[in-house]
């Protein structure tokens, strides 16, 4: 048995997720795995006829997380259980869904052949970030997609100066500067005309938001590298700035304030089916077109 005790984590909003929730217990039952439901799961869904267990019993306990949702899901259950080296598989009960890859139809399917050890394995880094205001400690957060420093309300740019591994690299004027990991250049920094990373590539990506110099352009950065970004200025008419890592914010930034990234210790292990290409993702999710079959362009 590759997987004794499996953990279910689900989008508990989905009103209709207690159907499909039930169904792949009774199969992973089925397989000979015990099936532990994260507790905030089952209260919202019903599903309280199998052991409901925190985030932390589950990392001290499970050998596998499968997340039943979109990609937000998935983000928040990676940053639980990454000090435990918990594997995760994900199941699309959402949209897009970068990260949580397997289709609810192909899950049957999916999982059956992973119980039998017929599986991938990709290892994805994240950030570890600190909000400091002089020698105190304000806020400290891990994030899997990003680290993103933006104004809030309808206020005025803000300016950062940013410096990494203690060399300055400039002071931004922007709406917002975004710190992604390879997983996170797929989300917001993608929209914001930032380059994709391949998963396997040790970077972290910086992408300002509407910057107020067209000449400021994303820039790739070793992920060893210690990033120390300090608001300097924001806009008073109405908010002021806010720090988001993945989907914690920290909104009671001042002037002055330091926001220290870099590599998060811990590390999350997605559990793919084989065949899993990320290429294939990407063609999928971006609908880029596919290559011409062979004589295409004669016919």
């Amino acid at each position: 048995m590759n997987f004794p005790i499996i953990a279910l984590v689900g989008r508990y909003q989905d009103s209709d997720l207690h159907a499909p929730l039930r169904a792949l217990a009774k199969l992973l039952i089925q397989e000979g795995s015990q099936v532990l439901l994260e507790a905030d799961t089952a209260r919202h869904t019903g599903v309280t006829e199998y052991p409901s267990a925190s985030f932390t019993q589950i990392g001290e306990q499970a050998s596998l997380a499968i997340v039943m949702g979109g990609d937000g899901t998935m983000l928040g259950a990676a940053r639980h259980l990454a000090p435990f080296d918990v594997p995760v598989v994900g199941i699309n009960h959402g949209r897009l869904g970068f990260i949580t890859d397997i289709p609810l139809q192909k899950a049957t399917e999916a999982l059956t052949n992973l119980l039998q050890g017929r599986y991938e394995t990709e290892t994805r880094m994240l950030l570890s970030a600190t909000v400091w205001r002089g020698t105190e400690q304000m806020f400290t957060a891990t994030a899997l997609n990003d680290v993103v420093l933006n104004r809030a309300g309808r206020g005025g740019m803000i300016e950062v100066r940013v410096e990494i591994n203690g060399a300055f690299m400039y002071t931004q004027r922007a709406d917002g500067l975004i710190v992604a990991t390879p997983t996170g250049s797929t989300a917001y920094a993608l929209s914001s005309a930032g380059p994709i990373l391949h998963p396997e590539v040790s970077a972290m990506v910086l992408v300002p938001v509407a910057p107020q110099t067209l000449s400021n352009r994303p820039i790739v950065i070793p992920a060893d590298g210690v990033l120390n970004m300090t608001l300097t200025a924001m806009g008073r008419s109405e908010g002021g700035a806010s720090v988001h890592f993945d989907m914690q914010t920290w909104s009671d930034l001042v002037p002055g304030d330091r926001i220290v990234v870099q590599r998060s210790p811990h590390h999350i292990r997605f559990l793919h089916p084989e065949g899993y290409s990320f290429f294939s993702t990407l063609r999928s999710k971006l609908d880029w077109n596919r290559m011409p079959r062979a004589g295409a362009e004669s016919e």
